[in-house]
């Protein structure tokens, strides 16, 4: 059995609007335990652990944990990115829909280790029964005592409070998403200084994404080291695949660190629909590397993915059969980056606007060597000197696809230059 459920165990063994069915099932345990510990041994259990955030960039938690703790100023907050905009990524839905108190206990944890009072989850904006559903936990987690004052007379207090987006895909951007919190358009900030020292109104901030958080009563629950016997020596514990695209079964699954993707798409998947050939697949999401059928053998690993410029993401595998032309794929993508730009930087905001138009000659066949060479220039220049993460990663699916489908580049190219 490929799957290990730890944070999807009680989908569907509890109804997600009731406190009762959660507690039944263990629930708010592990903050009972937290709140008798020592701030610093959370921490230290999150460090033993090895968790790494799960919302793409793969940053020790521990370390943002700690960075946030040693801050003298205050007030401190913990903010969850539920800003799930990523197109193919859905597993953050699934887990605020199915099982909400988890994401609750895992922030309160949080608060606790790094004396915080304040919560905001920030939830993308057209995610409308997440969004309620949420709403109805916090209200019964604060009559229960688990939120606001004197959390199961600890002497603890905190709240959370949920803010919806607007629609902006940048805001999934830590920055961008802090920028909107505090009433602003949602553009980066020039960095440092890093959210642990100045973020939400410039004051120490913890922020991590949905499916990090609810890692946390698990590990306090079983401890860093058992939790860190789960995965593979880069990347402990599990995580929440969004797979979709050509596949008989599509849907969320949790595997533990270690699991090739060929497995992925072919057991929990099902394979293709009429069993069609695998053309490529997208890693990540849009802002993923699309890779080609042999690489599927790779294992869902942080070092593994960072061996070929690139990350584990949030979690998306997006399945393309043959009957797919990688142009089509390009295309989409780079029209979505182009409107998606804040426009704050140049390089993202001229550079992904050209890389539409070249993406364009390419599709209608009117493309030359020298638009090759341009297009392949101008993604490695956004890649190394945009602004924030949306820039930075817009590139990635054309340099994975000039990398691993050069042929198909070529073979668009009508009247090739003399060199």
């Amino acid at each position: 059995m490929l799957e290990k459920k730890l944070i999807t165990a009680r989908f569907d063994k509890i109804n997600p609007l009731s406190i009762d069915d959660y507690v039944e099932h263990g629930g708010y345990e592990a903050l009972s335990f937290a709140l008798g510990m020592e701030r610093v041994d959370i921490i230290e259990e999150v460090k033993k652990s090895q968790l790494r955030g799960r919302g793409g960039a793969a940053f020790p938690t521990h370390i943002k944990m700690m960075g946030v703790a040693k801050e003298e100023d205050e007030p401190r907050y913990v903010v969850c990115n539920a800003d799930e905009g990523e197109p193919g990524n859905f597993k953050d839905r699934y887990l605020m829909e199915n099982d909400p108190h988890q994401l609750i206990e895992g922030m309160i944890i949080t608060a606790y280790a790094v004396r915080a009072n304040k919560g905001f989850i920030y939830i993308r904006g057209e995610y409308d029964k997440p969004h309620s559903v949420l709403q109805w936990a916090i209200d019964e987690a604060r009559k229960k005592g688990y939120l606001g004052k004197n959390i199961l007379d600890s002497g603890f207090n905190f709240d959370i409070e949920i803010r919806s987006g607007a629609g902006s895909y940048v805001c999934g951007e830590e920055f961008a998403l802090i920028e909107s919190l505090e009433g602003k358009p949602g553009r980066t900030r020039v960095k440092p200084p890093f959210p642990t020292q100045e973020g939400l109104f410039q004051k120490p901030t913890m922020l991590s994404n949905v499916e990090t958080f609810a890692n946390l009563p698990h590990i306090v629950d079983m401890g860093g080291e058992k939790f860190a016997e789960i995965g593979t020596e880069s990347s402990k514990g599990t995580k929440i695949i969004s797979l979709s695209g050509n596949v008989k079964k599509p849907g969320i699954y949790e595997i533990p660190f270690g699991v090739p993707i060929r497995d992925v798409i072919e057991q929990l998947g099902e394979g293709t629909p009429a069993d069609r050939k695998v053309k490529m697949v997208q890693l990540g999401g849009a802002s993923g590397p699309i890779i080609p059928e042999y690489m599927t053998d790779l294992t869902i690993d942080f070092d593994r993915f960072e061996n070929f410029d690139s990350k584990t993401g949030a979690g998306a595998v997006i399945v393309m059969d043959d009957r797919f032309d990688v142009f089509d794929i390009l295309l989409r993508i780079s029209e979505f980056f182009e409107h998606e730009s804040c426009g704050k930087c140049t390089p993202c905001r001229e550079g992904n606007l050209q890389l539409l138009k070249l993406v364009e000659k390419f599709v209608d066949r009117q493309s030359s060597e020298k638009d090759l060479a341009n297009i392949e220039s101008l993604a490695r220049v956004m890649h190394q000197t945009s602004l924030c993460g949306l820039g930075q990663s817009a590139p990635t699916a054309l340099l994975s696809t000039l990398q691993y489908f050069r042929n198909d580049f070529v073979d668009r190219i009508e009247h090739p230059e003399s060199q």
